[in-house]
This record gives structure tokens, sequence and C-alpha cells, in this order.
């Protein structure tokens, strides 16, 4: 192969992958304008907060009272997890009773 067109194909190759950064900054950047917002100031719609009260479902923990199944979130996590006083673990929305 010419040393030209060498060149000619290593320019293009170049170009390429210019052309695919610039369209995955542009495809960030459009997903950002819708959500980003929301994700800068921090969720809106969380199903829990630091402090509030929540119940496990009877499934997950049978054989004990309502009282017994209630804890305190001490942290939301950025996963969307939080972790709860007095119990280990992370603990996903779905584990709990729906909040009315």
């Amino acid at each position: 192969m010419k040393r030209r067109t060498k060149r000619l194909l290593g320019g293009l190759a170049l170009a390429g992958g210019a052309l695919g950064a610039v369209g995955a900054v542009l495809m960030k950047q459009s997903k950002r304008g819708r959500s980003g917002r929301a994700s800068k100031r921090g969720a809106v719609d969380v199903w829990a907060r630091p402090g509030m009260s929540v119940t496990f479902r009877a499934e997950v923990m049978p054989g004990r009272d309502r009282s017994e199944r209630t804890f305190r979130v001490k942290e939301l996590l950025s996963s969307g997890r939080v972790l709860l006083q007095g119990t280990g673990g992370e603990h996903a929305e779905r584990e709990f009773e729906p909040i009315h």
C-alpha cells in the first residue's frame, strides 16, 4: 500500500473516532437536559428519606407484629436503597409495605 493511501485511511479512521466521541457527548447532554436539574439537586422523587419510618412486608418477616417490622431510615444510598437503624445491610423499596 502506498504511503498516501495509508495516510488517507489513517485520517479517515481518526475523523470517524472524533465524530463518534462528539456524538457521545451530544447524546449525554441531551439526556442531561431532560433530568439533569433534578439530579444535581438530589433526587426529587425518592421513596424514603432519612428519619422516616418504614415497615417490612409481612412476607419478608413472617410471624412478627407490625411494630417489630418497623424501622427508621438511617441513610438513603445513591442506588435508591436504604440503610436502617437497628438492622444490617442495604434494603430495597420492594421489601417494604407501600407508603400511603
